[in-house]
């Protein structure tokens, strides 16, 4: 996963006042698309982990988190099991709250 860096950055915060440090991967580039439910992310760091953790999964070509919406859509080469994304979603440290 590529991710970019907004600027400026809030002073004081590790993300822009729009809340994110970066927007992640382009989640339109083919394949399956799913975009999913995930509580507990506040800011880029948080997206990045889960964005992270996701990118992980055998198929997985790019996943975009959005801290503000809790959505995060995933593209990858065929669907995905729940299971998959519940753990790696876990192991982030957040919250899987189904598909959006």
């Amino acid at each position: 996963m590529t991710a970019e860096t907004q600027l400026p950055q809030a002073t004081g915060s590790c993300c822009s006042p729009g809340g994110a440090c970066h927007d992640g991967a382009d989640a339109t580039t083919g394949g399956v698309t799913a975009v999913y439910r995930v509580t507990g992310m506040t800011c880029g760091h948080c997206e990045g982990a889960v964005a992270e953790e996701l990118s992980g999964i055998e198929g997985v070509s790019s996943v975009k988190a959005v801290a503000s919406t809790g959505q995060v859509t995933v593209v990858s080469e065929a669907p995905l099991p729940e299971e998959a994304v519940r753990a790696a979603v876990d192991e982030a440290g957040y919250e899987f709250a189904g598909r959006a």
